[in-house]
């Protein structure tokens, strides 16, 4: 079976986030066998999952797929984690981004794009929707943290994933610095 490694970006973000092509490029450099995919998710939570849906449907009965989830991706990936029972790395997740976002509501621009939109309350509620209260198999999800992060209560992500592999490194901040050095361990937890 191929091996596919999904990255999920987190809120306004985009494939051109660092640490997607620190991944990608690791993949290409050490095993360019693992093809790697980092869709450009919508900027509203329905459309946004029913893209990953789509994406996990059409893989999933010929590779075996790992996830990396970045913030409001790491939230993203649990629940995919749930739905399909792929192993997912989180890095700096989001535990609760439809508390966190009710700061960000109205117009946004993505930084990456450039795209404007106005995040409203039913998007929280979207959001809240695809919330993963208990996880699947915490055996197989693993979470990077990094106390510094200045956007995250780190403290949040570590209770959630309390049962799961859990690296939480003093400092750092929310972009977790020197993400590079787990890409190796990464694809190994993933099983890829």
């Amino acid at each position: 079976m191929k091996s596919l490694l999904v990255y999920i970006h987190g809120f306004n973000s985009s494939p051109k986030s660092h640490k997607a092509q620190q991944t990608l490029a690791w993949c290409q450099q050490e095993r360019p066998d693992i093809q790697v995919v980092v869709p450009k998710l919508a900027s509203y939570p329905e459309p946004a999952a029913k893209q990953l849906l789509t994406l996990i449907e059409t893989y999933q009965d010929t590779h075996h797929i790992g996830l990396v989830g970045s913030s409001l991706g790491g939230y993203l990936a649990t629940w995919l984690h749930n739905r399909f029972g792929c192993p997912a790395v989180v890095v700096n997740p989001a535990a609760k981004p439809y508390d966190l976002l009710t700061d960000f509501l109205g117009p946004q621009k993505n930084p990456y794009s450039g795209e404007e939109y106005v995040l409203e309350p039913q998007h929280m509620v979207q959001l809240r929707a695809l919330d993963s209260v208990t996880i699947k198999d915490p055996s197989s999800i693993w979470l990077l943290q990094q106390e510094g992060d200045e956007v995250l209560d780190f403290r949040e992500a570590v209770a959630k994933y309390k049962d799961c592999r859990q690296t939480v490194e003093p400092d750092g901040d929310h972009s977790f610095v020197g993400f590079e050095r787990y890409c190796a361990n990464i694809v190994q937890f993933l099983g890829l």
